[in-house]
């Protein structure tokens, strides 16, 4: 059956995957060795996370073969799977937002006692885990309460909950900073050390080439190859992956700025007691402006307010008039797009097709005088925003759920592109986005300047910021530490002020 060795802890052999009329994946192999990092490289769509979910028990391989230790692997469920050995941490979170911490970590799990949830040992065994780990967590809080970067350290410290011989984890660093990074990274150490093999995905390249030891790429639901990762560069794996070279990961911007247009946006402190105070800033059509800050500087709290969703002091002006947005609904009544970090929470209705979720924003350009919903011109503009933005779907009434990650934020953009905003906000755009679907987004970002949108680009990503702003502004702690441009836009420069290092 397998050629395994006693290294080898996890083999896959032609291993098939489909739904109905369409192959997830086709003849996939993988062979993954004990105490090391095998990552798992490919676009968004490549069949990534089908092969993940097959391996959890989420779903059922529909041909192949897979051995875990040596004996035949089907696990039934992701707790068959757990109590196999495989653990998973998975991109979305599973978190019940109206537990505490400890109740999510050791959810099904529970200590008990006299059949009743005892909640005493519950608070110390996930204490345990959580100082195990070197996690900053409260186990007593609600996750609900918490950041998104908490509830991904949350996620960690569920899936790494139990013995296990694989683990899995999959963008685990997609909304961490880089200290939490860090934490995550001395785990894998430990977990190396122990003889777990760690299968890791990941679109940031930097962070590839620094933990793997072996490299998988697929693409299309097919294997590609296997590589050391001391054989292959950055830009091999790119061309690997996408089936095509990339010179440029960051296109050229289209025009030339023009310094003394009239801003179409301009904020003098604004403030919001305990998240930020005393922002200021301007910006101009067809203008990039970056926000840069290490997690906890505020730049989402900003964003959230000047588009409604929170209530802060301070003057807004937009086109020159001064304008309070009491609600999402009279920013976007007046130009402003938003595309949010959290798309599964807070940008799309997975369960609602492509196309609903697309032209959800823009209902009433579609809409006729006597209330009805012009649905063909509706589907029409949905269709060319799929095309523009290369979604990859089967129809406009595939359930947004069903689609990878970075399908679904292209979904999101895809959904404020229709309404054509004057300003658009972008919070974290190419998070958990592969690089091929990063290239796509940022000429899509670098055409909408050019046709004069301004541009509001939050990223934690310090090379996105560089590469795609015009300007930058720097915030630490809640406030803006510089406004940034020219030769000052250096990696250097922007860390010591989100840092607050004052030379």
């Amino acid at each position: 059956m397998f050629g395994s060795t006693s290294d080898t802890i996890l083999e896959i052999d032609n291993v098939t995957k489909s739904f109905g009329q369409v192959a997830a994946l086709k003849g996939m192999r993988l062979k993954v060795r004990r105490g090391r990092v095998h990552t798992l490289l490919g676009e968004n769509g490549a069949g990534k996370s089908t092969l993940m979910k097959i391996l959890a028990g989420v779903h059922e391989a529909t041909s192949g073969e897979i051995a875990l230790d040596g004996r035949p692997y089907q696990p039934r469920n992701p707790q068959d799977a757990a109590a196999l050995g495989l653990a998973i941490v998975f991109q979305e979170l599973s978190l019940c937002s109206n537990l505490t911490v400890a109740e999510n970590i050791l959810a099904t799990r529970e200590p008990r006692r006299f059949g009743f949830i005892n909640d005493k040992e519950l608070v110390v065994r996930a204490r345990a885990i959580v100082a195990d780990l070197g996690l900053p967590i409260d186990v007593s809080e609600k996750v609900g309460n918490l950041s998104i970067a908490q509830r991904q350290l949350v996620e960690i410290a569920k899936g790494l909950s139990h013995e296990a011989k694989v683990v899995i984890l999959d963008e685990p660093t997609s909304s961490l900073s880089d200290s939490e990074a860090e934490i995550l990274f001395d785990i894998i150490a430990r977990l190396k050390s122990r003889g777990v093999a760690v299968i890791y995905i990941s679109h940031r390249m930097e962070e590839i080439m620094r933990l793997s030891d072996d490299i998988t790429v697929i693409r299309d639901g097919e294997y590609v190859s296997t590589h050391d990762r001391d054989d292959v560069t950055i830009e091999t794996l790119i061309a690997l992956m996408v089936g095509r070279r990339m010179d440029e990961i960051y296109p050229p911007a289209a025009h030339e700025q023009k310094p003394d247009a009239t801003p179409v946006l301009s904020v003098d402190d604004l403030t919001r007691d305990g998240e930020f105070e005393n922002i200021s800033f301007d910006i101009r059509p067809g203008e990039i402006l970056g926000f840069f800050g290490l997690v906890g500087s505020g730049r989402s709290e900003v964003m959230n307010a000047l588009f409604g969703m929170r209530a802060a002091t301070g003057t807004v002006r937009f086109e020159g008039q001064p304008v309070r947005f009491r609600s999402p609904a009279e920013a976007i009544a007046r130009g402003i797009g938003f595309v949010t970090e959290n798309r599964k929470e807070e940008g799309l209705v997975l369960s609602h097709s492509v196309g609903w979720n697309i032209s959800m924003a823009a209902l009433s350009d579609f809409t006729g005088p006597l209330g009805f919903t012009r649905s063909r011109a509706e589907r029409t503009a949905a269709a060319q925003e799929v095309g523009r933005l290369a979604i990859k779907t089967h129809s406009l009434d595939t359930p947004s759920g069903s689609l990878s990650g970075g399908n679904q934020q292209k979904i999101v953009l895809a959904k404020w592109l229709l309404t054509r905003p004057k300003v658009l906000i972008l919070d974290e755009p190419t998070r958990g986005v592969d690089v091929g679907a990063k290239f796509e987004i940022y000429k899509i970002i670098r055409q909408l300047a050019a046709e004069g949108t301004a541009i509001l680009l939050i990223s934690s990503e310090l090379p996105e910021v560089l590469g795609m702003s015009d300007r930058v502004v720097v915030m630490h702690e809640g406030v803006i530490g510089a406004t940034l441009s020219g030769a000052e836009l250096n990696p250097e420069t922007i860390m010591a002020h989100a840092t607050g290092f004052k030379s």
